[in-house]
């Protein structure tokens, strides 16, 4: 019944927002103290943090532009097909345009193929021995293959052909260039937890008494938290900014080979690396932090 009491009346209470504020506050005084209290060790971890987020924003940037060569180059990769003699473009050409993936349908008669071939050869006057052909381009070159093989199964195609080496070489390029980003985050995220989780151990063991004492006090866990958890978000935060400089760099290197290559830079490509950068950065920053509480302080 006391309980009961106990949790309307709470629930009654305004709650006096600039009191709020000033625990906040204090919590921020305290994570700038301890900040402050590491020292000269600071300069490294925010160091090793630009060094490990450069090389993670590298590769991810990098993976974005070479995505979008090999978009580019696919869009230009097209295939073949050629009817035969009793086939009627037309019709061909509405029902491959049916089909999953496929973006555009040219036709070339084989009339205007011979044409073409006398003037590059000398050919003797003889029958046009070239069939009609379309030339099928898709919307991603990774779906070449499945496009071949429906088109493969229509009664009025002859043969069909399309550059197949080139395109395995451009999606294994791609399978190559996700698996080493995948593999970058994996250890980004390893080692940064690793430094935090060190680096705030150091600061429990150097305000151990002073956290006892506010435990005795009965202060809630997440007070004491709540300054370390700060510290490895804000090392985060300090080592992206500082990985700016050289990924600005890597950035104009970029720009530089799509404008010689004459293929668009992808949309927003810089904002979004910076964006996942910072974001990784803060969280693991943060996530190292709290392992390291969870496992020297259990609160």
């Amino acid at each position: 019944m006391n309980n009961n009491l106990k949790t309307n009346v709470k629930k009654h209470i305004p709650k006096d927002w600039l009191c709020e504020l000033r625990i906040l506050y204090r919590l921020g005084i305290q994570t700038f103290n301890d900040i402050r209290r590491t020292g000269w060790v600071n300069i490294v971890i925010i160091t090793t943090m630009a060094a490990i987020l450069m090389i993670f924003a590298a590769c991810f940037r990098t993976a974005l532009s070479i995505s979008t060569f090999s978009k580019e180059l696919g869009s230009a990769l097209e295939i073949s097909v050629y009817l035969k003699n009793n086939a009627d473009p037309a019709e061909v050409r509405n029902e491959i345009s049916k089909y999953e993936h496929v973006t555009s349908i040219s036709v070339k008669p084989k009339n205007v193929s011979w044409a073409e071939l006398k003037k590059e050869m000398n050919l003797p006057e003889i029958d046009n021995p070239l069939p009609d052909t379309l030339h099928v381009k898709v919307d991603n070159p990774e779906n070449l293959q499945l496009v071949f093989d429906n088109i493969k199964q229509v009664k009025a195609v002859e043969d069909m052909s399309y550059a197949r080496d080139l395109a395995d070489k451009m999606e294994l390029v791609n399978h190559v260039v996700r698996t080493i980003t995948f593999v970058v985050i994996l250890i980004m995220g390893l080692l940064t937890v690793t430094i935090i989780n060190n680096t705030i151990q150091l600061v429990i063991q150097s305000r151990k008494e002073e956290i006892e004492i506010m435990r005795l006090m009965g202060v809630s866990n997440w007070y004491i938290r709540y300054p370390f958890v700060m510290q490895g978000a804000f090392y985060g935060f300090a080592g992206s900014v500082l990985a700016m400089i050289p990924l600005s760099y890597i950035q104009s290197a970029l720009d530089n080979m799509h404008r010689f290559f004459m293929i668009p830079t992808p949309l927003y490509a810089q904002n979004f690396v910076i964006l996942v950068m910072f974001t990784m950065s803060i969280l693991f920053g943060a996530v190292g932090s709290f392992m390291c509480i969870k496992k020297h302080l259990q609160v």
